[in-house]
């Protein structure tokens, strides 16, 4: 009788602990979040993809499998949008306000919205980084491209998340295999190819909760957002350091070509 007793009593003791704990493993459970991005083609550029991305209170990874990409050349990507509630999303062809068949970056600002989140392989992640290409990753001979990086991002962006979206640059459109002026030149920097700065693909988050992250990747680092306004959509300085690589891969390929 008496431990019948001892044993209720330690039952009843137990009870608030465990009806604790069973309220706060939902709150535990949700802070692990993880979504599927499927690139898809802009302009025609042939570029397809899968991001998947994770994140653990501000810490976010992203992995990105692509191919279809312009061979040997960096290629620009970043997250887009607002996590102020508008309504940004993947552009269409209906973009192409001046009807040279290419939306441009600037034509296609409207739909997807500003830089939220640069995705270099290392060092800053702010728009300010928007056209740092020497810190971007670049297609491989077989156009394409692995990239992998764990940054710290603002409360807003994890509690957003959903409402944003990745797109990375870059196209050929004669098919000759490098970034020229045939396409004309860009609206961001007049130095640089629009083949180099205009979007080569663009994707949605469309799941939660999807499961494991795909294997390989470039680079993997640490970093927090940051950036303000002035940075606007991609630096001149950033514009700079895109001629710079655009032209070494040009010379590159034309040494390879004597």
């Amino acid at each position: 009788m008496r431990n019948r007793r001892l044993a209720r009593i330690a039952a009843l003791t137990a009870l608030p602990a465990a009806v604790a704990f069973s309220a706060a493993a939902p709150a535990l459970a949700a802070d692990g979040q993880a979504y599927q991005i499927d690139l898809k083609q802009l302009n025609d550029s042939g570029a397809s993809g899968t991001a998947m991305v994770s994140l653990e209170g501000t810490k976010l990874t992203v992995k990105i499998q692509a191919e279809g990409l312009t061979p040997g050349a960096p290629h620009a990507q970043h997250i887009h949008g607002s996590t102020k509630g508008m309504d940004f999303h993947c552009p269409d062809a209906g973009a192409d306000k001046d009807g040279d068949g290419i939306v441009s970056t600037v034509e296609g600002l409207p739909a997807y919205g500003d830089i939220n989140i640069s995705l270099t392989t290392s060092g800053d992640t702010s728009k300010d980084s928007g056209l740092a290409v020497d810190r971007m990753p670049t297609a491989d001979k077989d156009g394409k491209l692995s990239y992998e990086r764990t940054l710290t991002v603002s409360q807003d962006v994890a509690d957003h998340f959903k409402n944003l979206h990745i797109v990375q640059h870059g196209i050929d459109v004669n098919d000759n295999g490098t970034y020229d002026m045939d396409a004309g030149k860009s609206e961001l920097d007049p130095k640089l190819p629009l083949e180099a700065t205009a979007p080569a693909s663009c994707g949605m988050v469309h799941g939660a909760s999807i499961g494991e992250m795909p294997e390989g990747g470039v680079e993997t680092g640490t970093a927090a957002t940051g950036g303000d306004d002035a940075g606007q959509m991609m630096a001149l300085g950033g514009a700079g350091l895109m001629a710079a690589a655009v032209g070494a891969v040009v010379v590159r390929r034309r040494a390879g070509e004597r």
